[in-house]
């Protein structure tokens, strides 16, 4: 009788395991899952930022088409009177 007791308790024991590992690991599945994404998702935000932004093209009356930047990049500076004099474009 206490050998079948014994031998029971074991096989629960063997059956239990096995779920409660399972259960452990899909946790924690779950959780890299989450970080995943989450890093995903801010990785996203910064190359969607990265990208200059462009306002709608216009037709100027002469037929050339414009696409003017949101935000223009700042001037630089005057450098070295020494150097050598570059035109000016606008884009």
């Amino acid at each position: 009788m206490k050998r079948l007791l014994l031998v029971s308790a074991f096989g629960l024991m063997m059956t239990m395991t096995p779920a409660i590992a399972q259960s452990q690991s899909e946790d924690g599945a779950g959780q890299m899952a989450i970080e995943g994404v989450a890093k995903l998702m801010s990785a996203l935000r910064a190359f969607i930022s990265s990208i200059p932004q462009y306002e709608a093209p216009e037709m100027l009356p002469n037929g050339d088409i414009v696409i003017r930047r949101k935000n223009p990049e700042p001037e630089e500076a005057p450098k070295e009177k020494g150097g050598p004099k570059l035109e000016k474009t606008q884009t």
